[in-house]
């Protein structure tokens, strides 16, 4: 999803969370990820996100980095991804200009596949080599932290076990499908499939990441315009709050009335904006 020009890799900080505000049901399937992302060693964060999971779907809430009062937070909404796996879509939204625009499933396995091709022929050895498929010789892991290692790149994810093994598998599906998603949206940087073999280490151990950091050489971030390092806070809560339930009503409003566009057009329009 879109972060106002920096990297967005669907990873999460989880604010803690009052226990008061809490509904006394919970379901198995229903949980909350808030994202924060920080680039070059910043003291504050470039990018921040709210995830909301409910049922097989997965509600991304994309918010400035200005500090807003809790009760203006859904203004300051400023982009909602909905990934529905079992619509094989995902829908896109900003509220603002009151427009949506749809990608299907099968245009982003498309996208990968063309990616993997391009990456494996390119000349840079970095590129060629996130291309994958195999990784494993750059693998490492612990019972709480995966590593791998590449040329002139690190990624390091740190990972806490999540309620369960469906809450780790709807989580891994979001979290690629997002990085495929920024690859379509907001082209450029490393491709995405060594954060993708990562994704799927951390769900077969049944867990979700704590805390995500990528290295990457400085000359090779400057040729993207990228951050050198992105570091991303991660806290998990294995609830929805009742304001999340709301805010999910409201997300769904915004989907069911906004205009439908064509990607080009709302990725232009976007850019305009920025």
């Amino acid at each position: 999803m879109r972060t106002s020009g920096a990297p967005a890799w669907g990873m999460i900080a989880w604010a803690a969370i009052g226990l008061a505000a809490v509904r006394p049901a919970v379901a198995a399937d229903e949980f909350r990820v808030e994202t924060e992302i920080y680039g070059n060693g910043t003291q504050q964060p470039i990018a921040k996100t709210l995830t909301l999971f409910r049922g097989r779907m997965a509600w991304d809430f994309l918010e400035p980095v200005s500090a807003v009062a809790e009760d203006e937070r859904e203004a300051a909404v400023t982009e909602i991804v909905l990934h529905d796996p079992a619509r094989e879509r995902v829908v896109v939204v900003d509220p603002v200009r009151n427009v949506k625009t749809q990608i299907d499933a099968l245009r982003l396995e498309r996208l990968s596949a063309s990616l993997s091709a391009w990456a494996r022929r390119s000349d840079d050895r970095l590129v060629r080599w996130a291309g994958g498929p195999d990784f494993g010789d750059g693998m490492k892991e612990t019972a709480a932290e995966v590593e791998l290692a590449g040329p002139r790149v690190r990624y390091a994810v740190e990972f806490a076990a999540a309620p369960s093994a469906d809450a780790a598998e709807a989580y891994r599906r979001f979290a690629d499908t997002a990085i495929l998603l920024k690859g379509l949206m907001r082209p450029g940087g490393l491709p995405p499939f060594p954060r993708m073999a990562i994704n799927r280490r951390v769900a077969a151990a049944g867990g979700i990441p704590t805390q995500v950091s990528l290295d990457i050489d400085p000359g090779m971030a400057a040729l993207t315009g990228r951050a050198a390092r992105l570091r991303c806070v991660h806290r998990f809560h294995p609830r929805l709050l009742a304001s999340d339930l709301e805010r999910i009503e409201e997300a769904e409003s915004h989907v069911a009335v906004a205009e439908s566009i064509e990607l080009a057009e709302f990725v232009t329009a976007a850019d305009g904006d920025d």
